[in-house]
């Protein structure tokens, strides 16, 4: 008890009538009251919960990277978070580290699948190609950046359950999305909070892990839909779509800013504690 154990492997997990056990390494055991699968988006719990996932390709490459602001000099992106819309492919950028940081997220559209990998890397002239003709500020982060990571993104269908006995799936192990609402790690947060809200207060912890799911699986899949319905959204290629949809956009950003928040309501305004 109380101990954090780094660098360790989790094989996989068995289940007593007192509690859960778990194989770490070759040798090691423990056992525990509750075991939360929150190892991402390739999770080995969920792999032994539920079987062996086949995502699908999305047909879409992302690349990501930081640079210093200091080194963009006139373009530098905004403070705020931007996306910039192209036929077939979308960028975001925002600042990180109180504005001193410039963060690029770049997606294509390809055929061709890549690894799916936050570490996996690129290269620049790939990129630069990617993003040709685009505006200074895209060019200049792919330019300036020291690292560029790109990987393939996948989707996943609704899981069919979310615990086994006394075991529990958390975040990107439980719902992986799609970076399109940026919600992905929020959405951890929120299963973590109503997680031990629900096992506290539940009679036995098996009806905790049930309720916690009763509770977070409507809003999770809410989540993951708009973020699918962003990816559409922000690649129109044909001119007068593009038009027709980004104008009245533009228009109501810029004199209906109140009106564009309150879309968002449901998300930002959700209240977990509830």
């Amino acid at each position: 008890a109380g101990s954090l154990l780094l660098g360790r492997e989790l094989v996989s997990y068995s289940q007593t009538a007192a509690g859960v056990e778990v194989q770490v390494g070759t040798e090691e055991t423990y056992t525990g009251d509750l075991l939360v699968g929150a190892d991402g988006i390739h999770s080995t719990i969920r792999t032994q919960m539920l079987g062996p996932e086949i995502p699908r390709y999305t047909g879409m490459t992302a690349w990501r990277a930081v640079v210093p602001v200091s080194e963009l000099g006139v373009h530098a992106p905004p403070q705020t978070a931007c996306v910039w819309v192209g036929a077939r492919r979308h960028a975001v950028t925002y600042c990180l580290r109180g504005g001193s940081l410039a963060n690029f997220v770049g997606v294509v559209e390809r055929k061709q699948k890549h690894l799916e990998s936050w570490s996996a890397t690129g290269d620049r002239a790939d990129a630069l190609k990617d993003f040709r003709k685009w505006a200074p500020v895209i060019t200049s982060l792919i330019e300036r950046s020291d690292v560029l990571h790109r990987w393939a993104l996948y989707d996943r269908e609704e899981l069919p359950r979310w615990s086994d006995g006394r075991v529990v799936l958390l975040g990107d192990a439980c719902h992986p999305m799609l970076p399109f609402l940026a919600q992905g790690a929020v959405m951890a947060i929120e299963d973590a909070f109503v997680l031990a809200r629900e096992v506290t207060k539940a009679s036995d912890i098996e009806s905790g892990l049930k309720n916690y799911e009763i509770h977070r699986k409507p809003r999770c899949s809410r989540v993951q839909e708009g973020a699918r319905a962003n990816a559409k959204l922000f690649h129109k290629g044909n001119p007068a779509t593009q038009i027709s949809t980004y104008g009245p956009m533009w228009v109501a950003g810029r004199f209906m800013q109140s009106f564009v928040h309150s879309r968002n309501d449901w998300l930002y305004g959700h209240d977990v504690t509830a």
